[in-house]
């Protein structure tokens, strides 16, 4: 039964003459006479009824609180999600109601044309948030309300190597997310809409990093990370503390980010999808300038986590590797050093994506785990836009299914990184595709959300510090 009223005329009196109307229309409202009526029907009765928002219903009119009964109605055959949050009136009665419209809306005096509500969001219209996903202040002092998943950007790119412009991907990511919301991001893979479901989902906006001074950089990140990480949630017994995907920015943000995850959760597993390994020893030659900062960037971030104890040793993976390397001895610090597994992006051709999903669960376990997506694992021939492109990559339809054998992991944190807008096609097909991924990031949290707490309670309570 969906949650949807209708306002039913058949109970009340025939209407009486055009300037006794508005006092029929209101005896009936007060007595409450509605049902509360299978969307489908709706298409049945089209040619009668006239469709409205129900909170647009209650902001316009309310006075006027309809009881909801069962309906009489036969079960429908399919249900139709989008219609849900629908209101059904007849056109004569919207009408003698329009005075209500008026007086909510301010229009000014002599507006002689139909009232609508202007309240929404297009896919081309608005301030550009994620997902048309309310935005909050999340880092202001003043901010206390509670987050379940934050969206968290990054607009960084100091540390890259090669080609820079990921500073604009959170901007360009949120504009290829422009044809996702709430009420019409149902996936059907996942069987769930990540908005739908109760949690306080946010767009916290950027975190405001200087280009100028790398060091100053990384403290801003971390600091706007914890800041948003050390809100209280919805549900403490649920998340003690929210779940942030980040949107990059270069792969170097991620190294605040792991220093901020482990106040909370201490050493944490890994999943790295990307072309690189990102563990390179910075003072054997990587960057070719023995300094403190430019010992730092987005392929050495991870050899630092390791070192300051933010990576679980053993218990995190490599996915997608496809990278040139100085010499062999590459792989060895990778494996030894810092304790990665490492999956090559040919090994699809031989495991196929179900093997790779399984070597990944194996490894992590019920370990709380952070996820981090360079988008350059996939091929360049799908996403273009990134600093550093190496060819032989997955497929989206590949990456789409390994996030989809994650669902149940312990997620404590996400990103996507490397995108970088300016090298993207008119299509802006890279900053789509990192959208979409976000969306299935969001159902494996969502999905996984039990199992976490799950964990947590068969661990002891070890799931947080």
């Amino acid at each position: 039964m969906a949650h949807v009223w209708y306002w039913d005329y058949r109970t009340v009196q025939p209407m009486p003459t055009q300037h006794d109307v508005k006092q029929d229309v209101e005896r009936h409202v007060e007595l409450g006479v509605c049902f509360a009526m299978d969307p489908p029907l709706f298409g049945v009765a089209q040619s009668f009824v006239f469709l409205m928002e129900k909170a647009d219903f209650a902001r316009f009119f309310p006075y006027h609180t309809p009881t909801s009964v069962h309906s009489p109605f036969p079960p429908p055959q399919k249900i139709i999600h989008r219609h849900q949050k629908l209101v059904a009136m007849r056109p004569t009665l919207l009408h003698c109601l329009l005075p209500g419209l008026a007086a909510a809306v301010n229009v000014g005096p002599n507006y002689e044309h139909h009232i609508e509500d202007l309240d929404v969001d297009l896919p081309f219209s608005q301030p550009v948030t994620f997902a048309h996903l309310e935005w909050q202040r999340c880092l202001a002092a003043s901010h206390n309300k509670p987050l379940d998943i934050a969206l968290l950007g990054f607009p960084y790119d100091t540390s890259t190597s090669y080609r820079p412009g990921a500073r604009f991907g959170p901007r360009g990511i949120r504009a290829g997310s422009a044809r996702e919301k709430k009420g019409r991001s149902y996936n059907t893979v996942w069987g769930v809409d990540p908005y739908e479901q109760g949690l306080e989902i946010i767009d916290c906006g950027d975190i405001p990093i200087t280009p100028f001074d790398a060091a100053h950089a990384f403290k801003q990140m971390e600091q706007g990370y914890r800041q948003v990480l050390y809100h209280p949630t919805s549900d403490a017994t649920a998340w003690k503390h929210p779940r942030i995907i980040s949107l990059g920015g270069d792969h170097s943000i991620v190294l605040p980010i792991l220093r901020s995850l482990k106040t909370v959760y201490g050493s944490i597993s890994v999943i790295h999808l990307d072309s690189h390994l990102d563990t390179w020893d910075p003072y054997e030659g990587y960057t070719g300038i023995r300094s403190n900062q430019s010992a730092l960037t987005h392929g050495t971030f991870f050899w630092h986590a390791s070192r300051e104890g933010c990576i679980a040793k053993g218990t995190s993976v490599h996915g997608g590797l496809r990278t040139k390397l100085f010499s062999p001895k590459d792989y060895e610090i990778d494996r030894d050093v810092v304790g990665f597994t490492l999956i090559e992006a040919h090994e699809i051709d031989e495991i196929g994506m179900e093997g790779i999903v399984a070597r990944t669960r194996a490894a992590v376990g019920e370990t709380p785990t952070y996820l981090s997506i360079d988008i350059d694992v996939l091929d360049p021939s799908i996403a273009p836009a990134t600093g550093t492109p190496e060819s032989g990559g997955w497929t989206m339809r590949e990456l789409k299914r390994f996030i989809k054998g994650l669902e149940g992991v312990n997620l404590v944190g996400a990103d996507v990184v490397e995108v970088s807008p300016p090298y993207d096609s008119v299509a802006e097909v890279t900053s789509i595709a990192a959208a979409d991924l976000i969306v299935d990031i969001l159902a494996a949290m969502v999905k996984g959300k039990d199992k976490a707490v799950g964990a947590k309670k068969t661990a002891g309570g070890k799931d947080e510090l």
